[in-house]
């Protein structure tokens, strides 16, 4: 047998060899993370109850959001509209009688009841409220969780929407984590329409491979990198959604828009570091502030005068 063939069998059965053995049983372990993470099995999950009832935070938050929701109820307008792709989707329009609107984004596993809790100061600084259902979370349809990335495009559709309808003149947006992201895939959309003013971003990540990493870490599981890795590429299987190429470190270079960052010191899933890289990364009108206490996503919670008066105040020096 000739010598070049030898070597080709070698080289052929150590791909397949470590194909078997190490990168076909993680990308199963990844599968099953992906299933368990991002896809919707049924209507009860990610519905309008608390997230997290085990989490003394969380559960307050919701009450303090659940709350707000009532004071206001007789503002609320329920609205709906049908994704690019065919799904229908709810939000409610708080309506002020205000020009201007904020819409308000959160992360995975939330509903719009989540948000009321964010809106606050966005209603003390004269903006009416939009708070919507992503797709796959509370009552509006949906499997799959695309982490950002086919959320934003919905988001577009909710700010063209909220303008035609109800003449919203002015639009600004609040994300909190994978919200945040979403916010930022879209005020840098190149169809984003000029109405839109700015964003605040509460604890978002360099990419979502990276706190998926870091997710992964904390939990102890075996060669997170690599793993991680292979649920981004699950991820592009199962929705076309690429991660590893639209993410915020790539997109906040693009940002034109003022954007005012909030982060936690202890955030253990998008970590501070990464804030601060972000933060460089911006050439835009920006702000970074920093809070010494709060879980992630749970700043406000921690220190709710001083997070709204930083929103309030970083609105008025810009004339939002």
């Amino acid at each position: 047998m000739e010598t070049w063939l030898i070597i080709l069998i070698i080289f052929v059965s150590i791909l397949l060899l470590t194909f078997f053995t190490f990168i076909l049983p993680f990308y199963i372990i990844a599968v099953k993370v992906y299933k368990k993470q991002l896809v919707r099995k049924n209507k009860e999950m990610w519905g309008r109850a608390c997230s997290a009832p085990d989490n003394a935070e969380q559960v307050e938050m919701y009450r303090i959001g659940e709350e707000w929701g009532m004071e206001n109820k007789e503002y609320i307008q329920e609205v709906e509209l049908e994704s690019y792709d065919g799904l229908h989707l709810v939000g409610q329009f708080f309506d002020f009688g205000h020009k201007k609107c904020a819409i308000i984004h959160q992360g995975r596993t939330e509903s719009l009841l989540y948000t009321y809790y964010f809106a606050k100061p966005y209603q003390d600084a004269g903006f009416n409220i939009l708070v919507i259902d992503p797709r796959a979370h509370g009552l509006s349809d949906g499997k799959y969780s695309t982490c950002g990335i086919k959320e934003a495009r919905d988001l577009l559709d909710w700010t063209r929407f909220i303008h035609d309808k109800f003449h919203q003149e002015e639009i600004y947006y609040h994300g909190i984590c994978i919200g945040s992201a979403t916010c930022l895939y879209a005020i840098t959309d190149k169809s984003c329409p000029p109405y839109v003013l700015g964003l605040t971003a509460d604890g978002m990540f360099k990419s979502f491979h990276a706190t998926m990493k870091t997710h992964m870490k904390a939990e102890g599981a075996p060669m997170s990198s690599f793993l991680a890795f292979l649920v981004m590429i699950a991820i592009y299987f199962h929705t076309g959604a690429n991660q590893l190429r639209i993410k915020p470190e790539a997109k906040i270079k693009k940002l034109k828009k003022p954007i005012l960052m909030i982060h936690s010191k202890e955030d253990i899933f998008s970590l501070p570091k990464y804030a601060t890289y972000l933060y460089d990364l911006c050439k835009s009108d920006k702000k970074l502030v920093w809070f010494d206490k709060g879980a992630h996503s749970h700043i406000r919670i921690n220190n709710q005068e001083r997070y709204d008066e930083e929103i309030k105040t970083f609105l008025k020096e810009r004339n939002l």
